[in-house]
């Protein structure tokens, strides 16, 4: 089955564009279209794409707040792959506390595009820890400092978390600490249930807003 996906943007040229590059590939179908965020729930619920590709800035509704209609009306929601002209922008980082799976660039090479939906459609997330790393150094705040305190890490687990948040893959997180995949698998997956995160991306703004890994 091919991977599904709806693309978002207000702009039809970078909606064609988007639609060129996924379509040649055999692996991937594009479902629908919308020039808008209001139009992403609907188009959800009817077409269930597995992955959004989201643009963060529209006129009616904007990427984030349909990232959460999304996510919190939808019983198994689709993939979100938020998609931008500034990787540093306020509104990538809003999307991505929102529950966004990962972002892409706009001026991303055609290879890029195609990778980026298939690794959120595999779950896995699309993260640039050097980006999150600037944004995030200026939200810093208790609740996140006394989530991270309540979930009481293992040593392993909070090695873990430190890894993801570079951007390491569960094989190349294996590899530098030497387990086997399938453990690695486990210790995120109680990482994230420790922290109550939805995903990679949630566990690691949640460990630099905390602090439990430095922005620099």
């Amino acid at each position: 089955m091919p991977i599904t996906v709806l693309l978002v943007d207000d702009e039809p040229l970078v909606r064609a564009g988007l639609r060129a590059i996924l379509s040649a590939q055999p692996d991937i179908e594009v479902v629908g279209e919308a020039a808008d965020g209001a139009a992403v729930l609907p188009l959800v619920r009817s077409l269930r794409p597995d992955v959004v590709a989201m643009d963060v800035r529209m006129p009616l509704l904007d990427g984030i707040e349909a990232t959460r209609a999304v996510l919190r009306t939808v019983a198994a929601p689709p993939k979100i792959l938020v998609v931008t002209t500034f990787e540093n922008d306020q509104y990538v980082y809003d999307a991505l506390r929102a529950g966004a799976d990962g972002f892409l660039l706009k001026r991303a090479a055609p290879a890029e595009i195609v990778q980026a939906v298939r690794t959120v459609a595999a779950g896995d997330s699309l993260l640039f820890p050097t980006a999150l790393r600037r944004l995030a150094a200026s939200y810093g705040n208790e609740r996140a400092r006394a989530t991270m305190e309540r979930a009481a890490l293992t040593a392993r687990e909070a090695d873990v978390l430190r890894l993801m948040a570079r951007g390491m893959s569960n094989p190349e997180i294996a590899h530098s600490l030497t387990l086997g995949t399938e453990t690695v698998k486990t210790h995120v997956s109680s990482v994230l249930a420790k922290l109550g995160a939805r995903d990679r991306t949630q566990a690691v703004i949640a460990a630099y807003e905390s602090g439990f890994v430095a922005p620099g």
